[in-house]
């Protein structure tokens, strides 16, 4: 059973208020009524208590993505963190740190154009057992710009029309590393590091059931899905135009602006995520460490 909670309102900035939520070992401020939270009153670079893993992992199903700001972590405290919720796999298309290779870099220079992973996705769908979450640190961060959007795909697929749910259940995604999308946010990494671009692909249901809160969610997007299995992409085409629009309808998202020192850890079986790419000219370095998922179901 879930332990209950107090919460209590406080003065928010500049207006307004901010409802904290108040755990035994941590306090969650909710972003907005969609998802997100951000966790206060535990430092993360230390291994952490069981209780307090399990009140963390307890707002992070609540709350689909949770951010933890002002925190100090080497990519091996980084990877410890991560490591109290799940088992940390290696990215198929970018190397990791040569000293900590679980650990992937995730940089936008200063006189590159295009961003990492910079259109609506959840990360590589096209694998046959996606991950199950990431956790993407700050280290240098624009002084302007350089947002994450993230949305809620229980609600993309609970507000759909109940007949465009009913042939959803019945439908297969594609979904495929090399959409030209996604694609050209890696180029630059890739290029700088010597790796080659793997051709991959997966199958998954177009509605995936959650393993651990049992709720569906909308499984595809605009990054990654080609088709639907039994049909071809121009058959696919306009069911995939209408999903892609509605999973990101404001009402669904919250956004986060980064700082150093700023941590978030989504689920990636529930949620989009979008980096928005409006800051050229601008350094961005972040690391990132992906927890291994189950096949989707």
């Amino acid at each position: 059973m879930a332990r209950l909670r107090r919460c209590s309102a406080l003065p928010a900035q500049p207006s307004g208020i901010w409802i904290l939520c108040v755990m035994q070992y941590i306090k969650v401020r909710p972003l907005n009524a969609a998802l997100g939270a951000e966790i206060f009153g535990v430092d993360i670079s230390r291994p952490l208590a069981g209780q307090v893993v399990k009140e963390i992992r307890q707002a992070f199903l609540e709350h689909l993505v949770v951010f933890f700001r002002d925190q100090q972590l080497t990519p091996q405290q980084q990877l410890a963190f991560a490591r109290q919720f799940g088992a940390p796999m290696a990215y198929p298309q970018l190397k990791g740190l040569a000293d900590c290779p679980l650990v992937t870099p995730v940089i936008k220079l200063e006189h590159e154009r295009n961003n990492f992973g910079g259109v609506w996705h959840t990360d590589t769908a096209y694998l046959d057992r996606p991950p199950m979450a990431s956790l993407l640190y700050a280290l240098q961060t624009p002084l302007h710009g350089g947002d994450t959007l993230f949305a809620n795909q229980y609600l993309a697929y609970e507000t759909l029309p109940a007949n465009i749910r009913g042939e959803l259940g019945e439908l297969i995604a594609v979904n495929t590393s090399t959409k030209a999308e996604a694609t050209r946010t890696r180029e630059e990494r890739q290029r700088d590091s010597g790796d080659q671009l793997q051709v991959l692909s997966a199958k998954h249901p177009a509605v995936r059931t959650h393993p651990e809160t049992g709720r569906k969610s909308l499984y595809v997007n605009v990054g990654h899905t080609t088709h639907f299995d039994a049909r071809s992409e121009q058959d696919s085409a306009e069911l995939l135009a209408v999903l892609f629009a509605h999973q990101i309808r404001p009402e669904f998202t919250c956004r986060f602006h980064w700082q150093p020192g700023s941590l978030a850890f989504w689920d990636n079986r529930c949620t989009l995520h979008f980096p928005v790419n409006d800051y050229h000219g601008s350094r961005r370095v972040m690391h990132r460490v992906t927890l291994t998922g189950d096949k989707p179901s």
